[in-house]
């Protein structure tokens, strides 16, 4: 059974009062919840400034269509107190990108907040980033982590040290939450989510492969093969690059 947090032995996020900078990732065919999700419970976070990045300052579609527009490029922002990276189909077209790779690994050098949801961890892992961290990310990627030397948590939220990683798309509003309960405690956490009226309360029970009827499992990796195989792809050959770094589980 997935529990609700994971949280290593390393240092945490600790309480704190001072500004904090955000910066989210665009890019075209990414889900636009993993960055609508934390957007809507960062943006609400005392001190916090949130922006849109993206490779370049013109509108991206999401991997449904929405339309988005980043407020600058990569190369314009710098870097930010906590940058999230989230995932989607789009994700794999950036597993070369020097400049989206290396904007993550500089946030981690840094000792800045990197925090990853759902198929955004692959992008981490590919930036170098997650070897001998744990982490998470969604349930049909999970078994590509050991890959890029992560050790995987069998969670929703997970925070290593300065990494934070959020399951599947949703997941994202849960870690979210969390990391403004560390930064500015419980009490400002919980009236960010009664404003959101965040309370899950599913109508279907199929939220997970463990418990979804066969049938909608089924069809899911149908719809899923193609982009499940590509992923797979890369991550052999990146382990194949890296033999020091796979981790086995």
């Amino acid at each position: 059974m997935t529990i609700p947090l994971f949280v290593s032995d390393k240092a945490k996020p600790q309480l704190a009062t001072q500004s904090l900078s955000v910066g989210c990732l665009l890019f075209d065919q990414m889900d636009q919840i993993d960055f609508t999700g934390p957007f809507e419970v960062l943006s609400r976070m005392p001190g916090a400034a949130v922006q849109t990045i993206g490779k370049r300052v013109a509108p991206i579609r999401d991997v449904q269509g929405l339309q988005l527009f980043p407020d600058k490029s990569i190369a314009e922002a710098g870097l930010f107190d906590v940058l999230v990276p989230p995932g989607g189909f789009g994700q794999q077209s950036l597993m070369h990108d020097e400049e989206v790779l290396g904007l993550i690994r500089n946030h981690v050098q840094e000792d800045k907040l990197l925090f990853s949801v759902c198929t955004g961890a692959l992008l981490c892992g590919a930036a170098g980033v997650l070897a001998g961290r744990f982490v998470t990310t969604h349930w049909s990627a999970r078994h590509l982590m050991r890959h890029y030397g992560a050790t995987l948590a069998d969670a929703r939220v997970v925070f290593d040290g300065n990494i934070i990683s959020a399951a599947g798309v949703t997941a994202g509003l849960d870690a979210s939450l969390v990391l403004v309960s560390l930064l500015r405690g419980d009490a400002v956490a919980q009236e960010i989510q009664l404003a959101i009226e965040y309370a899950p309360n599913p109508i279907f029970n199929s939220g997970t492969p463990d418990i979804a009827p066969p049938n909608v499992l089924e069809s899911f990796h149908l719809k899923y093969k193609p982009i499940g195989m590509a992923r797979e792809t890369e991550a052999t050959r990146y382990a194949a690059a890296h033999p020091s770094v796979r981790a086995d589980q």
